[in-house]
C-alpha cells in the first residue's frame, strides 16, 4: 500500500452534512423550539439573560422530578440501588440548578427595576414544576393548586403529586418493611398533607447512623441528606438574590418577596435526618 493511501485512510470521516430534513440532532434535541420561546416584554438588554434563565431552571426542575419520581418508585419496590443512583445524579443536577443563580445574583435594584415591569404578576412562586418537586420533597398543600386551575394538564399532574406519596413516604415505607420501627401513623397518614417530624423516625434514624455506616440504608440516608442540602442551598440561594436585587420589597405576583423567602429558607427538607445527628 502506498504512503497516500496510508494518509487517506488515517484522515478523519467528512461528517455527513446532507439531510432530507432537519438534522437528526434537531429532530432530538428541538433546539429550534428551545431558543425561538424568548419573547422579550421589554426594551432592556438584561432581560434575555433573566428570562433564558429562568427557561433553564425549568428545564432542570424537571430533571429532577423525573429523577426522584424514579428513586420513588424505586423504594416502593426495595430496589435500594437505584433509588440511590438517581438521588445522586440528582445531587449534580441540583448542583447546575443552584449555578444557575449566578447570573442573576449580583443583580442591582436599578438593573432588575428595568424589566421587573415586564413580568407583570408573574413569579417564581407560580412554578409547577418547582411545585412538584416540593411536592415529592413531602412539602404538600393542596393551596398550591389553586393559581394552576386554569391549565387544566398542569392541574391534573400536580393532583396527582399531591394524593401521591412523596419521595420521603416510600423511604418510611421502606424502612418499615426493613423492621425499623417506623410508626403506623406515620405509614397510615395522608400524603396530602405537609409531612411533620416524628421523634420515633428521628429514633429509627439515630439508630441506623449508631450502627454500619456502610449499611445500605445508612447510605440511602446520605445520598438523601445530600439532596437536602442542596436544597437548603437553593432555598438561601434565592433568598439571598432576591435580597439583593428588590430588598424587602413586595414581590411580583404578590407574594411577601424577602420575608417569604426567609420563612422557606429556614425549613429542613427531610427533618430527622438532620436531628438525629444530635444523638448518635
Amino acid at each position: 500500500m502506498s504512503h497516500d493511501a496510508d494518509h487517506e485512510a488515517e484522515a478523519p470521516a467528512t461528517p455527513h452534512l446532507d439531510f432530507a430534513g432537519t438534522t437528526p440532532y434537531e429532530d432530538y434535541v428541538q433546539a429550534d423550539v428551545l431558543t425561538h420561546l424568548q419573547h422579550l416584554r421589554s426594551d432592556d438588554p438584561g432581560e434575555m439573560v433573566f428570562l433564558v434563565t429562568t427557561q433553564v431552571m425549568e428545564l432542570w426542575f424537571t430533571v429532577i422530578v423525573h429523577e426522584w419520581e424514579t428513586a420513588a418508585r424505586a423504594l416502593g419496590s426495595d430496589d435500594v440501588p437505584t433509588a440511590v443512583a438517581a438521588l445522586k445524579r440528582s445531587v449534580r443536577e441540583l448542583d447546575a440548578l443552584n449555578a444557575s443563580w449566578r447570573p442573576l445574583g449580583q443583580l442591582t435594584p436599578a438593573q432588575f427595576n428595568s424589566y421587573r415591569a415586564a413580568l407583570g404578576e408573574g413569579s417564581g412562586f407560580q412554578s409547577a414544576m418547582y411545585r412538584r418537586m416540593e411536592f415529592l420533597l413531602g412539602d404538600k398543600s393542596a393551596s398550591m393548586l389553586v393559581p394552576h386551575r386554569g391549565a387544566h394538564r398542569v392541574h391534573a399532574e400536580l393532583e396527582k403529586a399531591l394524593q401521591e406519596p412523596s419521595l420521603y413516604d416510600e423511604v418510611l415505607r421502606l424502612l418499615a418493611r426493613r423492621g425499623h420501627a417506623v410508626p403506623r401513623a406515620v405509614l397510615d397518614r395522608d400524603v396530602s398533607l405537609k409531612y411533620e417530624p416524628s421523634a420515633e423516625v428521628e429514633a429509627v434514624w439515630t439508630r441506623l447512623y449508631a450502627g454500619d455506616e456502610n449499611d445500605e440504608l445508612a447510605r440511602l440516608g446520605e445520598a438523601l441528606t445530600d439532596v437536602a442540602e442542596l436544597v437548603w442551598r437553593w432555598r438561601n440561594d434565592h433568598l439571598v438574590a432576591t435580597r439583593r436585587a428588590m430588598g424587602a420589597k413586595t414581590g411580583t405576583g404578590g407574594s411577601a418577596g424577602v420575608a417569604w423567602l426567609e420563612k422557606r429558607a429556614g425549613r429542613n427538607v427531610f427533618p430527622e435526618l438532620w436531628t438525629a445527628r444530635s444523638h448518635v
